[in-house]
């Protein structure tokens, strides 16, 4: 089942990038784009990851920093949110 339908994003997509380490919507949004146009998928995105396991979770939901993360890239809070940051449009209605 496709989640993203303006680029073609299916279920098993998301949770392939899931499994590589993708814990976010923020993640995913960067590994394929999901969650980056309209946002409407959003929202389905977080329900994918909040059913898997996701090897980084506890210790993002901890405030440790992402591992994966660029080298200078903001910290991670509560969720993978960047602590301080605002959220782009689509990833905050979905919150």
């Amino acid at each position: 089942m496709y989640v993203c339908s303006c680029f073609g994003i299916t279920e098993q997509q998301v949770r392939e990038h899931a499994e590589s380490g993708a814990c976010t919507p923020r993640q995913i949004a960067s590994a394929c784009k999901a969650g980056t146009d309209c946002g409407n998928c959003v929202r389905r995105i977080q329900a994918l990851l909040g059913r898997g396991s996701c090897p980084r979770r506890e210790l993002i939901d901890q405030g440790a920093s992402d591992p994966l993360a660029p080298e200078g890239a903001a910290p991670l809070g509560p969720r993978g949110a960047e602590v301080g940051a605002e959220a782009p449009a689509a990833l905050s209605e979905a919150a």
